[in-house]
C-alpha cells in the first residue's frame, strides 16, 4: 500500500478585527510621538532662544533708521527701505555696527497680529567696510490693508545672541 500525502497543516486563521484596530492606534500613536518629537526640535526656529533681549524701541522705522545701544556699549543703526515700507516689494535691510564686534545679523519678520509664516533672512557682511551688514526681504500682503510688524535683529557677537525689536506698520 501506499503512504497518502501528508496534509500540509491548516493556515493559521486571520487575526480577528480587534487585532488590527490596535496595530493602527499603535502606529497613529506613534506617528504622533514622532510629529511631536519634530515640532519640539524645530521651535527654536521660529522663536530663537536669545540670551538678551533688548526693550522695543520706540523708533519708527518708517521715518528714518533706529539705532540702539548694545550691552557691550556700542552702537547699531538699523534700517529698512524704501520708506513707507511697503509690502509685495522687495525690501533693503541694512545693520550698522559700531564700537561692537558682531559676527552674524538675521532679521525676524513677524506679524504682531498675525502669524504670517517664517520670515528671518541673512544679512550679509559687506566687503571693505567692518561692521556693515545688509539684506533683502520682502513682506507678504495682508487682506486687511495695513498690518504691524515686529523685526527683531539678531545679533551675534559670539558671546551672546542679542534680540533688538523694532515695530513698524506696511501697507496702505
Amino acid at each position: 500500500m501506499q503512504a497518502l500525502p501528508a496534509m500540509p497543516p491548516p493556515a493559521p486563521p486571520c487575526p480577528p478585527p480587534m487585532t488590527k484596530n490596535l496595530l493602527l492606534d499603535i502606529a497613529i500613536l506613534l506617528a504622533l510621538a514622532v510629529l511631536g518629537v519634530v515640532a519640539y526640535k524645530l521651535a527654536p526656529l521660529l522663536q530663537p532662544k536669545t540670551d538678551i533681549v533688548l526693550p522695543l524701541s520706540s523708533c519708527n522705522l518708517n521715518h528714518n533708521p533706529c539705532v540702539a545701544t548694545l550691552p557691550d556699549g556700542g552702537q547699531m543703526e538699523f534700517s529698512i527701505e524704501p520708506r513707507p515700507i511697503p509690502a509685495l516689494r522687495p525690501l533693503q535691510l541694512q545693520a550698522s555696527f559700531r564700537g561692537s564686534e558682531v559676527r552674524r545679523v538675521e532679521v525676524d519678520l513677524a506679524g504682531t497680529d498675525m502669524k504670517m509664516g517664517y520670515n528671518r533672512p541673512l544679512l550679509a557682511a559687506q566687503a571693505g567696510s567692518s561692521g556693515r551688514f545688509s539684506g533683502q526681504a520682502s513682506l507678504p500682503v495682508c487682506i486687511t490693508g495695513s498690518m504691524e510688524w515686529e523685526a527683531t535683529v539678531l545679533v551675534d557677537n559670539g558671546k551672546a545672541l542679542i534680540a533688538v525689536p523694532f515695530r513698524f506698520v506696511s501697507g496702505n
